[in-house]
């Protein structure tokens, strides 16, 4: 990090000597007469420290510490005063400043106390670089759970494209959290804006426009969206004269002359390639909204899943209830598996809810089929022998009696994985 300083000091002979001073001690240094003229460059990110007369016209040295503080409580400030002792020394270190210093100081002290003053502002910022790298990175996993293949390259792609800043379509059946994967790549591109989510199965055409663009002194979407993302729910759902208007906001990416600094990801359950047929959506505004997508895939092609996914919304509804953890076997609830789970990972979630009331146990429902009890029995033996030989492929095949690649495409079918069992 390239520290700079700011120095404020309303006497211009002594600011500049000072200026000077610090420039040839290798920092890169700001002046400023006032308060007010400082409080124009102090931020909550600002790359540096604030060294500063106590006495100013106006508000003085004291006042700009404690603005200081407000905006950032970590950001160093040093004090300098050609009429200090003790009692107001004591007072700047009991104010919060970093250091006190009397004038003249000589320059050798000057230079000193800055690069302390730095060195600890450098630690600070990149602490705090640090674990925003680490929240953002972490919200793939935090927030899409499952062990499955493909879950975990529902996380890649994920990351993949938060990466890119680029406008994203999700795909996916209802229910399989379009909306979360969204929350997931707005978290990961470590935006400072808000993350405004918009259903517009929900709006009539009159509603859209004014619920997107604003109308008088009400923001819409875009605007509240900005330096942040914009998330667009059944989009095929909106009518084809707001998809012009759409279209054209996404093209000039201003409204009425304000730039917008949004991304925008779209989300739809429908075939928008069968819609663009039927001309029921623009292909313009498709390929617009069509440069990275991501598809969610439904939870029956990740029954791997399942089990982990019941026992965390099965925890979390018992901590909304106010109720004790409840525990469970794997075999209480095997005949989940078989499911066909058309509602998806929010089907499974009001399973569980119901579950957490004692309306409904797991394995309640439908009696499965044959073929589905026969997928359910095949994919527990696969499981048990992994489990047993802690994931060794070969020995499996032995215990099994399959050639390795028959094993491999029941294990594809299941969305089980060997490498999840070894230890």
């Amino acid at each position: 990090m390239h520290c700079r300083i700011l120095l404020v000091d309303d006497d211009k002979p002594v600011r500049e000597a000072l200026g000077q001073t610090l420039e040839l001690g290798g920092f890169s240094v700001t002046l400023a007469a006032s308060f007010i003229e400082a409080t124009d460059h102090i931020t909550a990110d600002f790359a540096g420290v604030v060294i500063s007369d106590v006495r100013m016209p106006g508000k003085d040295g004291f006042a700009l510490l404690e603005r200081a503080a407000k905006i950032d409580p970590d950001l160093p400030v040093v004090l300098l005063t050609g009429e200090g002792d003790i009692p107001m020394a004591v007072r700047a270190i009991n104010a919060g400043a970093f250091h006190f210093l009397e004038k003249p100081c000589p320059s050798k002290r000057l230079i000193e106390v800055a690069e302390k003053a730095c060195a600890r502002r450098r630690m600070v910022l990149e602490n705090r670089d640090m674990k925003r790298r680490i929240t953002r990175e972490d919200a793939a996993s935090r927030l899409i759970l499952g062990r499955s293949a493909a879950t975990s390259n529902l996380r890649a792609q994920l990351r993949t494209v938060a990466a890119t800043g680029s406008d994203v379509l999700i795909t996916g059946e209802t229910g399989t959290g379009k909306e979360l994967a969204a929350r997931v790549v707005h978290e990961l591109s470590g935006c400072t804006g808000d993350f405004v989510a918009i259903n517009c199965g929900m709006l009539t055409p009159e509603m859209t426009h004014t619920t997107l663009f604003g109308t008088g002194d009400k923001a819409g979407a875009f605007v509240r969206a900005q330096n942040g993302t914009l998330f667009l729910d059944e989009i095929g759902a909106m009518p084809l004269a707001q998809q012009v208007a759409l279209l054209r906001v996404l093209q000039d990416r201003e409204l009425d002359g304000t730039p917008l600094s949004c991304r925008v990801i779209a989300a739809t359950n429908q075939d928008l390639g069968k819609m663009l047929e039927e001309g029921r959506f623009r292909s313009d505004l498709f390929f617009r909204l069509d440069v990275a997508r991501v598809h969610v895939p439904p939870l029956r092609e990740r029954l791997e899943d399942v089990g982990g996914l019941f026992r965390v919304f099965l925890s979390e509804a018992r901590g909304r209830m106010g109720l004790p953890p409840m525990e469970l076997d794997d075999e209480s609830f095997s005949d989940l598996f078989a499911r066909p789970w058309r509602g998806n990972v929010r089907e499974l979630r009001n399973h569980a809810d119901r579950f957490a009331m004692g309306l409904e146990d797991p394995a309640k429902g439908p009696a499965p089929g044959l073929n589905a009890q026969m997928h359910r029995i095949e994919a527990q033996i696969i499981t048990d022998s992994l489990k047993r030989h802690k994931g060794r492929v070969t020995q499996v095949c032995e215990e099994l009696q399959v050639p390795r690649k028959t094993l491999y495409d029941r294990m594809k079918r299941h969305n089980i994985r060997p490498e999840s069992f070894r230890t």
